[in-house]
């Protein structure tokens, strides 16, 4: 464990029912996560939570040219945290999206409060794989697990700890056959605890 870290990716109220973005049953993963938490901590592993941060004037949003429906702005409550999420205390909350002219879909594209990139702030602390969970398997969730492999970092998907958009009927599965492709592994609550 001294060199694993959890991720938790944008379980935040606008990617949960009820929110600009919802994805179905995302806070499904809430409970989940919270146990991940809750066993990364107990052994002392870092944990991080990234988040949406987006300016109001996000090009990353349909209204300003981009796919999305406005959601995750700076300082509202839909880029809140959900309310259910259990972070640990000394969580690292790393925060994304915050230029207007990008997507930042990946939590590697994400700074910490002192603006240091995520890998950065992993190798500082000596990590060398990273445990991903959140919303959506299929965007955010995939592509910090493809961007963690490019980086160096050994990547796990939690499976019962994502869920996915699917714009399209399969591409949660997909996405996962993509990750599993680039090399990450797959794991769950009853696997991880067993180790």
């Amino acid at each position: 464990m001294a060199r694993d870290a959890l991720i938790i990716v944008d379980v935040q109220k606008d990617f949960c029912p009820g929110g600009a973005l919802a994805v179905a049953e995302g806070d499904a993963v809430v409970p989940v996560l919270n146990e991940y938490a809750r066993w990364f901590a107990s052994r002392s592993a870092p944990v991080l939570a990234s988040r949406d941060w987006h300016p109001v004037n996000s090009r990353h949003f349909r209204d300003y040219g981009g796919t999305w429906p406005i959601h995750c702005v700076q300082g509202t409550a839909g880029a809140e945290f959900h309310a259910g999420l259990e972070l640990p205390q000394g969580t690292i909350i790393v925060s994304k999206g915050m230029d207007p002219d990008e997507d930042a879909y990946s939590a590697f594209q994400a700074r910490t409060p002192e603006g240091v990139p995520l890998a950065e702030a992993l190798r500082q602390r000596g990590i060398e794989r990273v445990f991903v969970g959140g919303l959506a398997t299929d965007y955010c969730v995939k592509a910090t697990v493809l961007d963690a492999l490019r980086q160096g970092f050994q990547a796990v998907l939690l499976i019962d700890g994502s869920r996915g958009v699917n714009v399209r009927p399969h591409d949660s599965e997909e996405a996962i056959e993509e990750m599993v492709r680039a090399g990450a592994d797959l794991t769950t609550r009853e696997r991880i605890t067993r180790s």
